[in-house]
């Protein structure tokens, strides 16, 4: 009995759930990280008339796809390569922009003891799997003469790295603020070995944000599919205007403290060597090549080709894909065109 009515509870929450879902409803999700906290903004500033955000965190990205595959979330912050991987799987879900290049919160950190790559041979190393994190490390080995298989991978989210890299269960990890900072504290003595503020990976910007959503979404609501990627864009600008009230609301939203959201974002609305580079609209249109104009930082305009042709390459490597597809399969510009169609951004 105790079961069924489990069950009954667990199908009514369900339903619940779906009917609420109403016409103006968007049901988004990010975890726990500054880089996404301007979807709290945009809730609690209801820039767009007529469209109420739904906001969840879920630790899990691939929970979150997964809810999204089954038509329970709309849309979902998270790192930038998941795009080839849907793709390649044929789940339902496209990256609609990038949103954010790491410009230093990303940390490659070998623990005490461990003097360089080749002292990883053969020992576990702490990323997130079909992550952008795994990439980062598999790079980050090849350029030191170690083949990106020869470690052991150990998936783990930032949380439970530290203390895997505290405890003496990994070697190495990879980290973003501000837990490559808690990293640091705990072990005085560990070694950071690369960072996204070094020369060469911003400009790649590899290592980065985006905003995804599915396509049942996008198909069925493309007018709010639209006012959403509005309403976080306009949510970005006030953030840059007002960067101390809105690093209050992102703290306040993730239940962080101001200083590990500063850790990320900065105090002062601009780019911020040592964490991330929050774009504007205007910003994350050149990146996707919808918009004309240049980026600075040795970025340039379309550069998300080379960002999915590089994420490609390596999921091959890595096994997470059988093959290579074209940016359009895993890529849906439209919310970002009919933002810039319907909306002129300052």
């Amino acid at each position: 009995m105790k079961k069924c009515i489990c069950l009954m509870t667990l199908w009514v929450s369900l339903f619940t759930s779906l009917a609420v879902h109403a016409d103006n409803t968007v049901k988004v999700s990010l975890f726990s990280w500054p880089g996404y906290g301007f979807w709290f903004i945009a809730k609690e500033k209801g820039f767009v008339d007529d469209l109420d955000i739904d906001l969840t965190i879920i630790e899990d990205p691939y929970e979150s796809f997964a809810l999204m595959s089954a038509g329970m979330l709309d849309v979902t912050s998270s790192t930038a390569e998941y795009g080839p991987i849907a793709a390649d799987k044929d789940v339902p879900i496209k990256l609609v922009t990038y949103t954010n290049p790491s410009y230093g919160t990303d940390k490659i950190i070998l623990a005490p003891g461990v003097e360089s790559a080749s002292d990883l041979v053969g020992e576990s190393v702490a990323v997130l799997e079909g992550g952008l994190t795994q990439i980062f490390m598999g790079i980050w080995l090849e350029q030191q003469g170690v083949a990106f298989d020869q470690v052991n991978y150990t998936n783990l989210i930032m949380d439970d790295a530290v203390g895997a890299l505290v405890g003496g269960d990994v070697a190495a990890a990879e980290f973003w603020e501000p837990f490559g900072s808690q990293a640091m504290e705990a072990l005085p003595e560990a070694k950071v070995v690369a960072s996204s503020a070094e020369e060469g990976w911003i400009e790649t910007a590899l290592l980065g944000d985006g905003m995804y959503m599915s396509d049942a979404f996008m198909d069925k609501k493309p007018e709010l599919a639209a006012k959403t990627m509005k309403a976080y864009f306009d949510a970005v600008a006030w953030w840059k205007k007002n960067p101390e009230k809105g690093n209050a609301i992102i703290a306040e939203g993730l239940n962080f403290p101001i200083k590990d959201v500063e850790k990320v974002l900065g105090k002062t609305g601009e780019i911020y060597k040592g964490g991330i580079w929050a774009f504007d609209a205007q910003e994350a249109g050149r990146f996707m090549g919808v918009v004309s104009g240049d980026l600075p930082l040795g970025q340039k305009n379309g550069q998300i080709h080379e960002h999915w042709d590089t994420t490609t390459k390596w999921w091959l490597k890595f096994g997470m894909v059988d093959a290579a597809h074209d940016m359009e399969s895993g890529v849906n510009l439209q919310p970002l065109k009919a933002m810039f169609d319907d909306y002129v951004t300052e």
